[in-house]
């Protein structure tokens, strides 16, 4: 980990890996998080830059790791799931988090959009089978249950460097 970290440095800042940040920029770079949808997201989840820059120090870096790991609990890694899906970071997953969360999976290319109808209709299951409270939003302990009906979630939810 620390290898690949440093790797995203200047060469000139390598030797201070410990105490340096990679841009945002940077950490796009590697190729377990290029293709994946949520990449935005999930910098700004684990980044603690206090310019919520998206820059990540070491630290930052393997608490993305381990919590992508295989040795992760299910718990871990449902809590991390709900923060990156959870766009405008309220606490709750509403309708527009649910809107971009199927348009990050779908695509937002032209021809791979879903129609508002078929959006809708797409909300509305998927609130009424994670929505216990029956409130029109999604709180963490609906989404780790339904997380944890899904058998195949924490097999998923992972990176391997």
């Amino acid at each position: 980990a620390y290898k690949r970290f440093s790797e995203l440095l200047p060469k000139e800042e390598r030797e201070n890996a410990c105490s340096a940040r990679v841009p945002k920029s940077q950490i796009l770079t590697l190729p377990e998080l290029r293709a994946n949808p949520f990449q935005q997201r999930i910098c700004h989840v684990f980044s603690t830059s206090e310019t919520k820059d998206g820059s990540m120090s070491f630290e930052d870096f393997l608490d993305m790791l381990s919590v992508f790991s295989d040795s992760a609990t299910s718990d871990i890694k449902s809590c991390y799931a709900f923060r990156i899906f959870d766009f405008d970071n309220d606490g709750i997953l509403d309708r527009n988090d649910l809107e971009q969360l199927v348009n990050c999976l779908t695509g937002q290319g032209e021809g791979s959009q879903l129609s508002s109808a078929e959006m809708e209709q797409l909300i509305q299951n998927i609130l009424e089978e994670s929505d216990i409270d029956k409130d029109g939003t999604i709180n963490l302990a609906e989404f780790q249950h339904v997380v944890s009906r899904s058998p195949d979630f924490a097999s998923s939810f992972k990176i391997v460097l």
